[in-house]
């Protein structure tokens, strides 16, 4: 394993746990930030079990600080990053009209802004290894719909970021990619599946069956499968993939 950092954000649960998990197969390092310090330990001695080291940074992507904060916490203990993947971020599904202000705020300031600052703040240290980036997105960026406006808002945004950083990191030797996940099989999921079954007179289990089959997918995803795809895509294998949008949703959207 070579001497090589990647920060993964939203790492405390869900897609951005089983990436940190993975990635410690490939980097010697793993730095995991999100907002719930417990979690992040437990995943970081999993990692340090593995023989990965491991760095701790609770702190809230929301914040403009905390961009600065993770970065220069990392330098501090590894003195280099060499892969950023960006994956913390719920935006609440909400309708678009009844969806207020201070929501979509909250929606922007941590999934797109959060990472647009990480990217930047990160980016020096990047281009002096010759790094890359990872925005993660989502189907709804593509298939917009009236109770997940806001999702998909920002989903898009993302995806238009990435391709404007990846522009950019042509030039500064920097590859940056956007990955859209369709229907993942997160904690997340399943307590949005526990709160919408009763309001549609279901069941949880039948709720959660009916997806599938209404999305015309045989199943959901795992997050160790999104988990796979960003590895990839930070492998030396990958350093020609750059400005790319991944959709990885088991056939869900059928456009091309």
């Amino acid at each position: 394993m070579s001497k090589s950092v990647a920060i993964v954000t939203g790492a405390s649960q869900g897609i951005g746990r089983s990436t940190a998990l993975r990635l410690a197969r490939d980097f010697s390092a793993v730095v995991l930030v999100a907002r719930n310090r417990e979690k992040l330990e437990a995943t970081a001695e999993t990692i340090r079990q593995s023989g990965a080291a491991a760095l701790v940074v609770d702190i809230d992507l929301g914040e403009k600080a905390s961009a600065r904060t993770v970065v220069e916490r990392t330098l501090a203990t590894f003195g280099r990053i060499d892969a950023l993947l960006n994956i913390a971020g719920a935006v609440p599904q909400i309708d678009l009209f009844e969806m207020t202000d201070e929501q979509w705020d909250a929606g922007m300031a941590l999934k797109l802004h959060g990472a647009r600052r990480l990217t930047i703040e990160a980016w020096p240290a990047l281009k002096e290894s010759g790094g890359s980036v990872v925005l993660i997105s989502g189907n709804s960026a593509v298939t917009p719909k009236a109770p997940y406006a806001a999702v998909a808002t920002i989903n898009a945004a993302i995806v238009a970021l990435a391709k404007a950083f990846s522009d950019r990191g042509i030039a500064d030797g920097v590859q940056v990619n956007s990955v859209l996940p369709g229907a993942v099989m997160t904690g997340r999921r399943r307590s949005y599946l526990e709160h919408w079954a009763p309001l549609h007179g279901m069941t949880v289990e039948e709720a959660t069956e009916q997806f599938p089959r209404e999305a015309g997918i045989g199943r959901y995803g795992e997050p160790e499968e999104i988990a796979e795809l960003m590895a990839f895509l930070v492998s030396p294998v990958a350093k020609w993939m750059t400005g790319s949008t991944i959709r990885m949703d088991g056939g869900e959207v059928k456009a091309t």
